[in-house]
């Protein structure tokens, strides 16, 4: 009986290793054969016989597929190539609390290089009104931000209304997941450099700026704005 068991145990092992093995394959050869959102793929039968394993493993591995979001079974055309929500599929490990610690620095970093890389996409896209929306954003912040570290709530209403003004939908995505990562590892102590007081850029210079100033000004003034945090990276 427990020779039996251990059988099955390893006869588990393998099968999920072969649809691991065949779920890969798939993805090579959708890619391989140039398929596009909307294209249909091989029938089940013809993929087992492309690969050569059974429609079973061939049916376990396009279950992964379809839960990834990477097809889906429609009427008359079979399954066939979709476009996944790939935020959808990282939001559900982004969380701070289950990432290791070189994964959690890595990620700040991510956030702080995207928003010095922003101005181009700000200053081709932003408009009077989001001038208007910026100002009264920051007309809640103490007089004196440039000499404080910062403040969470101002941090969410202001950068995240530059994500905005940028009109890229997917960096906006990816700058809410990102945020309570960037958080969780300010407060945390991950970083063992404490924030210094260095003076810097508050919010306010960063609108005028955006107002009266150039891409390149900005990138600058947005790097001397988050200096404080890049100066914890590094020793």
């Amino acid at each position: 009986m427990a020779l039996e068991l251990i059988q099955d145990k390893l006869k588990g092992i393998e099968t999920n290793s072969l649809v691991d093995r065949v779920e890969a394959r798939l993805v090579e050869l959708l890619q391989s054969r140039q398929l596009k959102v909307g294209d249909t793929i091989p029938k089940e039968i013809e993929l087992a016989e492309i690969i050569g394993v059974s429609r079973t493993v061939i049916r376990e591995a396009l279950l992964r597929l379809r839960t990834m979001g990477l097809i889906e079974s429609r009427k008359k055309k079979g399954a066939v190539i979709t476009s996944p929500d790939i935020f959808g599929n990282l939001s559900k490990s982004m969380n701070p609390y289950l990432l290791d610690d070189n994964t959690l620095r890595e990620v700040f970093e991510l956030r702080l290089v995207l928003e010095v890389g922003m101005a181009d996409l700000l200053y081709h896209r932003i408009t009077k009104n989001d001038i208007e929306d910026l100002r009264r954003i920051v007309q809640d912040e103490p007089t004196d931000a440039e000499n404080r570290i910062f403040n969470v709530n101002h941090e969410i209403a202001f950068h995240g209304k530059l994500y905005e003004i940028s009109g890229n939908q997917t960096m906006r995505k990816f700058q809410k997941m990102l945020l309570p990562v960037f958080e969780y590892v300010h407060e945390s102590g991950l970083l063992k450099k404490p924030a210094s007081r260095k003076k810097f850029i508050s919010h306010r210079g960063l609108v005028d700026i955006l107002e009266n100033g150039s891409p390149e000004m900005f990138r600058n003034a947005m790097r001397n704005h988050l200096d404080n945090h890049f100066a914890r990276l590094f020793d």
